[in-house]
């Protein structure tokens, strides 16, 4: 079955003839458009776009398609728009639990978008990095980026989250250089406490082999900001969310390193209690998440 991400991705690439605009419209990655445009030249099993390195053009097949995909996008923009109004049908209360740092720097935006779009739902949040009992304090749902091991809870992947092994420049210089996992051990580390062992960080190599590293915790805390300013001082490296660093690296107060490695494997996901009934409020709220986290 076609992906309708993937036709509204072609649909805004033909027209806006730029990759890098369509991701600026769709507010994704670059990487995402490609892929998308890929995935679907793979189920159709046909060339849409004639790409070289100067210019990008629609063969025949995919202007046809192009045609066939903007009535079809056509169509649905006018079913929702003739059930709009419905939206304002939906009505209650979503208790909501979120890391503090990814509540603050990408869901509030989104929190906000969904209340314009709802205005008869409200949103009760709790941006806090302790492992919260959805059950026992009454939460509808919890975003937790990690690996899944509660069963008593159903979950909904939403992204993939990227870690980095960072550290400033400075203490770069005085440990450096640094080639592989094994020489973290010997080096003051900065270690988020809410997993399950804060002094193993687990990787994979560039050929697929798992590994881990026990390293030297100079510190722990239950906020990844908190880790970021120790590691842009000097005080020793860190293993973070990409979103968490990212700021970082673009001004050169810290440094990615062993890059060529993937660092925890970890997701993004809504989590909430498995009942016989989901509101109708919480699956609107869940599709919403899901749209806006595709990367």
């Amino acid at each position: 079955m076609l992906n309708l991400l993937e036709m509204k991705t072609f649909t805004t690439l033909v027209e806006c003839q730029s990759s890098s605009k369509t991701a600026e419209l769709l507010g994704v990655a670059n990487s995402a458009v490609s892929r998308r445009i890929k995935d679907l030249e793979s189920h159709l099993g046909v060339q849409l776009i004639k790409r070289t390195t100067r210019r990008m053009s629609v063969t025949d097949d995919g202007m046809h398609f192009y045609q066939r995909c903007r009535r079809i996008l056509e169509d649905i923009e006018e079913a929702e728009h003739e059930l709009n109004n419905q939206a304002r049908d939906i009505k209650g209360t979503i208790k909501l639990s979120a890391p503090l740092s990814f509540g603050v720097k990408h869901l509030a935006p989104i929190i906000t978008e969904f209340m314009l779009a709802y205005p008869a739902i409200n949103i009760d949040v709790d941006l806090t990095d302790r492992r919260i009992d959805l059950l026992e304090e009454g939460f509808d749902l919890a975003i937790r980026i990690g690996k899944l091991e509660d069963s008593s809870l159903r979950a909904r992947k939403l992204a993939p989250i990227r870690h980095l092994v960072c550290a400033s420049p400075q203490f770069l210089s005085a440990h450096g250089p640094i080639e592989t996992p094994s020489q973290l051990q010997d080096l003051p580390a900065l270690c988020y406490s809410n997993i399950k062992h804060p002094d193993r960080w687990d990787f994979t190599d560039q050929y697929g082999k798992k590994g881990s590293v026990r390293i030297q915790a100079k510190m722990r805390s239950s906020n990844g900001d908190t880790l970021r300013h120790a590691a842009c001082a000097g005080l020793g490296l860190i293993c973070e969310p990409e979103f968490i660093v990212k700021d970082c690296l673009a001004n050169n107060t810290l440094k990615a390193i062993l890059t060529d490695y993937t660092w925890y494997e970890m997701n993004l996901y809504a989590v909430y209690p498995q009942t016989r009934f989901v509101s109708k409020r919480l699956r609107v709220f869940i599709d919403f998440l899901a749209a806006h986290f595709d990367v």
